[in-house]
């Protein structure tokens, strides 16, 4: 658009109501004229106002009366795939789109007509329907985001999900295991092909994607270390090894003695499943494998851990609660919070602070104790 615009006058029509036109020239040069209508002369000028400055601002002089279902699904084709999220990030967001917002109360309204107050009834909405808080901010930070593009293309002049606050999540203690606990569950899995990737996990405190895209490359058994440099995934319905979830997620892991020994026999252990698979065998060079060398369905190793901690008669655990017993276990005995913080992955240690908080506030005190005794005060 140019920044040519002319503002007619004001005129009152039949029926009482108020008119105005401004005219302009589009992008490809093509005479453009926009009425604007209100109950009052004032209410026209208004609109006129800030339509001239949005058509300066080389913006639509309104708000676009697109459906909201549409614009989120032009979204997701077009602009979502364009960004610098990773393929899990976005197949999330997609999946979010689809099951809560393409079907919400915002969905058959116009762009133009959303309103802050709208987002603050979707995310009651949302969380009258008993969906979890940090579900229900993620939804938020979808649409957000969505509508972040909208105003980018010029669909709106302001995103009305910004003067909303984003949705609170509470803060809980992660669930963790004792040590008897996790060798309770690691030896009720011993026979299970996946028992390896299990120990690691809990040796390691790595994330469930993490360990199952582990390379022999990445396995120095000589300097007893991993190297975490990717992470599997199904993304659009395939297993996918992608990028590490963070910068500082690419990390390296130093093993126990006991950890290097797993490893070695698991090693030995994969190569007599290669000579039996043959010509069959496909070669991923990753660590865990299903038999034929292709790589491990995370929800397969979930199920075994599942029947471990059934028959190790404990409940209410994932396997993300073998990362937390790690981190627990850690931080008991002692370690740094910013150690820990870089073995977990991370992205800052003040998310390791907000995750593990009570734990630091435990070893403070022994710490003050300690130092207290030291000093005789």
């Amino acid at each position: 658009m140019t920044d040519t615009v002319k503002v007619g006058t004001i005129r009152q029509r039949s029926n009482g109501t108020f008119e105005g036109r401004i005219s302009y020239r589009d992008d490809d040069d093509r005479p453009v004229r926009r009425s604007f209508y209100g109950s009052t002369e004032k209410q026209v000028a208004k609109k006129l106002r800030e339509a001239e400055k949005r058509v300066q601002a080389d913006l639509s002089p309104a708000d676009s009366n697109m459906l909201v279902s549409t614009w989120l699904t032009r979204w997701a084709d077009t602009i979502l795939p364009r960004s610098n999220r990773k393929a899990t990030t976005m197949e999330l967001y997609r999946t979010l789109l689809r099951k809560h917002l393409q079907e919400s109360s915002l969905s058959h309204m116009q762009l133009g007509r959303v309103k802050a107050s709208h987002i603050d009834a979707l995310v009651t909405e949302l969380t009258d329907s008993g969906l979890s808080q940090s579900s229900v901010r993620s939804i938020y930070t979808v649409l957000r985001t969505a509508l972040d593009g909208a105003v980018r293309e010029g669909l709106l002049a302001t995103n009305p999900a910004a003067k909303v606050d984003r949705p609170t999540v509470a803060r809980t203690e992660a669930r963790h295991l004792s040590g008897g606990e996790v060798r309770a569950i690691l030896d009720a899995a011993a026979t299970s092909r996946y028992h390896p990737a299990l120990a690691l996990i809990a040796a390691t405190g790595m994330r469930r994607g993490e360990a199952l895209a582990l390379r022999w490359e990445h396995v120095d058994l000589t300097k007893k270390l991993v190297r975490v440099r990717g992470t599997l995934a199904r993304v659009d319905g395939h297993l996918t090894v992608t990028e590490p979830k963070t910068a500082n997620s690419r990390r390296d892991i130093v093993l126990t003695e006991s950890m290097v020994r797993t490893l070695k026999r698991h090693a030995t252990t994969q190569k007599a499943e290669r000579l039996r698979a043959g010509n069959q065998w496909q070669d991923t060079k990753l660590v865990f494998t299903t038999e034929l060398g292709t790589a491990v369905d995370p929800r397969n190793l979930l199920r075994v851990f599942t029947v471990a901690a059934k028959t190790a008669g404990i409940t209410d655990v994932g396997l993300h609660t073998l990362r937390h017993s790690a981190a627990t276990a850690m931080l008991d005995a002692g370690v740094p919070l910013h150690v820990v913080s870089r073995i977990l992955g991370h992205s800052s240690v003040a998310i390791t602070g907000d995750v593990y908080g009570h734990l630091v506030d435990s070893t403070q005190a022994d710490a003050m104790d300690q130092l207290a005794a030291a000093l005789g005060i």
